[in-house]
């Protein structure tokens, strides 16, 4: 019998309990598969080493990191990283194309609850949800009059990126009855005006929208897209909302904009630091929606990611080419096709 295909998972995914986050339903897909071991990591690590490519064929990975000198080794025997999530940022991907070794990630299980979590924030800034929590906590009551929220109907909703997870925001927004616009460079207008959208570049979005929603990748194409000149476009009523990744905004930009009551407030999943540092000033804005870049986590939303995931990793330990390869090139590698039979 041929050596076991082995797998390693990061510590990372573990909960306070040391239970896996995605359940364990999930786990059946690698128990069942021929020929294949599995364990975590000994310990949460930030990155992973050339240790653990020397001792695994794939990795499923939460948030760790995978530099290029974790497979530069002459030993690596890695074949796949399997990321824990849609986006693929924290892998050097070119090194592992170079390398032979495929990434994959999770798109499918993604729009639907990212999508969620954007239109939670359009309601709850909408409501002014977080003020008037507040207001009754601390016996405010009679303040109500002054903390008037907005109505949806008429408003305009700007999506910046308008893939996946985009277009099914701009479908999941079309019973509010708000207007619906998208600044995406690859995105077919066609394709947009089916979801009842207009597809318009990002200075018009910015100018015209009640609230900007931002779901782009991070790549060197979009870090600070929305900065300065941006924040400058936008109506004084207008609200930012970021479910994609920090840096794609710059921080002391929006950090100006709000404290200048250039925009009325914000609601953020992520941050350009994280964890976020607590002295942080967007912590202490009362027109600002803070949460850990975990706002879309459910059980429904980690159990359909890690099926994904690893059903990617028993693919590649059968031979077959995992569904959502992130660097598709890497097929051609001659190392790929040593164990890609079909």
């Amino acid at each position: 019998m041929p050596n076991p295909f082995r797998v390693g998972i990061t510590r990372d995914i573990l909960d306070s309990r040391g239970e896996p986050a995605f359940g364990p339903a999930a786990l059946e897909i690698l128990a069942n598969a021929p020929n294949l071991e599995w364990e975590y990591l000994p310990a949460i690590v930030r990155e992973l080493t050339p240790d653990h490519a020397a001792r695994y064929d794939a990795v499923y990975v939460n948030m760790a990191r995978t530099p290029a000198t974790a497979v530069a080794r002459a030993d690596c025997r890695l074949r796949v990283v399997a990321r824990h999530g849609v986006g693929y940022d924290s892998v050097d991907v070119p090194a592992m194309t170079r390398a032979g070794i495929v990434v994959t990630n999770t798109p499918m299980a993604m729009p639907r609850p990212v999508a969620t979590i954007a239109l939670t924030f359009i309601l709850a800034l909408a409501g002014k949800l977080a003020l008037k929590d507040r207001l009754t906590r601390t016996g405010r009551w009679d303040e109500r009059m002054d903390n008037m929220g907005m109505g949806l109907t008429g408003r305009t909703l700007g999506v910046v990126g308008a893939g996946r997870i985009g277009k099914e925001l701009l479908r999941m927004a079309r019973v509010f009855d708000l207007k619906l616009l998208a600044a995406d460079p690859y995105v077919n207008a066609v394709e947009l005006s089916y979801l009842g959208a207009r597809k318009v570049d990002l200075d018009t979005l910015m100018r015209e929208s009640d609230f900007v929603v931002a779901i782009p990748l991070l790549n060197d194409e979009t870090r600070h897209l929305i900065s300065t000149p941006q924040f400058a476009l936008m109506k004084p009523t207008a609200y930012f909302i970021n479910v994609s990744r920090g840096p794609v905004v710059d921080e002391t930009a929006l950090i100006a904009a709000l404290k200048s009551q250039r925009i009325a407030g914000a609601a953020l999943d992520v941050f350009e630091q994280e964890p976020v540092d607590p002295a942080n000033p967007l912590l202490a804005m009362d027109d600002v929606i803070v949460t850990p870049h975990a706002l879309c986590w459910t059980d429904e939303c980690f159990h359909n990611m890690a099926s994904t995931g690893l059903r990617s990793i028993v693919d590649a330990a059968s031979g077959r080419k995992p569904e959502f390869v992130v660097n598709p090139d890497v097929l051609a590698h001659p190392r790929v096709k040593t164990w890609l039979a079909h």
